[in-house]
């Protein structure tokens, strides 16, 4: 890997161990190997790095998801077993990617003081909305591009949510099933026997 690369990916590091508030050039530059320089050089400010940085791992993390789930959406008909079996390796995953959520966090409550990372985000968290939409449903966002958009909302708001119950208390945190019976709650479903 050449400094550009590495810098990238000590910048990933970095962010993973110690958030984006408190990582400093000189940290990314001993985690990468490289000098002080390179960072302007190739990316132009510590900011625009560690914001690329954040966005390659969310969507590092969002191309697994898909690979991990195992599921291909048109093979499950029933759309209360497709929901849950996307949602169990999802939930699976949040332990082993709880760095990153916490990152997350962190990055949210930035973009209101943060322009540059709100306009850095903004077209990525469009992406995810259609890959969430494929992944659960396998909305194509070529062939139905509005129906991609809204289910990919409701899709993003609920693995927001999900996450959170997930860092404050994942012994009360909702599982696939309990997702599932609450889709049915909510859409008046019964429950098959």
């Amino acid at each position: 890997m050449g400094h550009r690369e590495d810098l990238l990916e000590g910048a990933k590091r970095c962010l993973l161990d110690k958030g984006y508030a408190r990582t400093t050039a000189r940290d990314i530059v001993a985690a990468s190997g490289t000098n002080l320089a390179s960072i302007g050089y190739h990316y132009g400010s510590k900011e625009a790095l560690l914001n690329l940085a954040f966005l390659k791992m969310t969507e590092e993390w969002g191309d697994t998801l898909g690979e991990q789930s195992g599921v291909d959406p048109a093979a499950v008909a029933d759309p209360y077993e497709r929901f849950e079996a996307v949602w169990g390796p999802l939930i699976g995953s949040y332990e082993n990617s709880r760095s990153l959520w916490k990152l997350q966090l962190e990055v949210m409550a930035r973009v209101d003081h943060d322009p540059e990372l709100r306009k850095a985000i903004a077209g990525p968290q469009q992406e995810g909305r259609t890959g969430l939409a494929g992944i659960f449903q396998g909305i194509d966002e070529k062939t139905d591009p509005e129906r991609a958009r809204t289910a990919g909302l409701v899709y993003q708001a609920l693995l927001a949510g999900v996450m959170m119950q997930w860092l404050v208390d994942p012994d009360s945190a909702p599982s696939a099933r309990d997702l599932t019976d609450g889709l049915r709650a909510i859409t008046g479903d019964a429950r098959p026997a």
